[in-house]
């Protein structure tokens, strides 16, 4: 298992040379949708603005969520991430709705093509797609919601700067409806990666619980010593998992072995489940407990 300080570090390498490469397709969208005068490839150049802003915004982000716990931040700041991964849906949906309203009120207009302009676009588009690829890569191999959602980000890229390159040459040939038509489909699709990103995150920033507390209460309940679990509750904090519950046991046992049966649910939980804090309050069977 990849070390935290080396995995939060592997992330940030990852997002900076995604941003290198995000700079070189920027210039190169910028340049030639002058040159050609496609106003198509110059909202591409702009998008590309917007996806190097957001991965300067990311590794600030991956920065603070690497940070130990303090006073202020008692489960430390691994939330960070998920809320970007939100904050990159969002984004996400903002562009799908910009691009299908663009495919509906754009107006005709007469657009350049020439054989190298097109080669070096389709070179933009193949650099996208082996950032995607990559980016992809290292998000299953660290395990990083963050990168997850970039890597969905770019492949939105790709499926964009697509439909550009389809819409600058069908354009110049005078089939500018196909423009359109794969414009929406696109939009459609972008917004389909949007809401996977949501399904991911909504649940981690509202508490909804990691483990399900009826397999936890089977589980702590069969363990020696434990008459009764009252509430158990489990959230998850990034990747990490924190689980607080209250059991009651036999009031006439001393502390220490009190302390015994905990440790003993702790470890139990600890081997089953991948967690990161665990809280366990003991109360002897005769207090009521609400």
């Amino acid at each position: 298992m990849v070390d935290r300080t080396q995995r939060d570090k592997q992330v940030r390498r990852v997002i900076l040379i995604e941003g290198l490469a995000n700079r070189l397709v920027l210039i190169c969208k910028s340049v030639f949708g002058m040159s050609t005068g496609s106003m198509a490839i110059l909202a591409d150049a702009v998008h590309s603005l917007t996806d190097l802003t957001n991965n300067i915004v990311t590794w600030i982000v991956i920065h603070f969520s690497s940070l130990p716990a303090d006073r202020e931040h008692p489960y430390g700041h691994r939330k960070f991430e998920t809320l970007a991964v939100f904050v990159l849906a969002s984004i996400l949906v903002v562009l799908a709705f910009e691009l299908a309203l663009n495919a509906i009120r754009k107006e005709e207009a007469e657009v350049a093509s020439s054989g190298i302009e097109l080669v070096i676009m389709l070179s933009v588009l193949v650099i996208n797609i082996a950032v995607t690829s990559w980016q992809r890569m290292w998000a299953r191999r660290l395990d990083s919601d963050i990168l997850h959602a970039d890597a969905s980000h770019t492949l939105a890229d790709v499926l964009i700067t697509s439909v550009v390159i389809a819409g600058w040459q069908l354009s110049a040939m005078g089939y500018t409806w196909v423009d359109r038509l794969c414009a929406i489909g696109v939009a459609i699709l972008v917004v389909y990666l949007a809401y996977n990103l949501f399904r991911r995150a909504i649940p981690i920033l509202l508490d909804e619980y990691a483990i399900d507390p009826e397999e936890l209460i089977g589980m702590i309940k069969n363990v020696s010593g434990v008459n009764n679990v009252y509430r158990v509750r489990s959230r998850w904090i990034g990747k990490d998992c924190s689980i607080d519950l209250v059991i009651s046991v036999d009031p006439s046992i001393s502390t220490e072995a009190s302390h015994k049966i905990a440790d003993k649910i702790e470890s139990l939980i600890e081997k089953r489940f991948d967690t990161s804090d665990i809280s366990i309050h003991v109360e002897p069977e005769t207090k009521q407990y609400t």
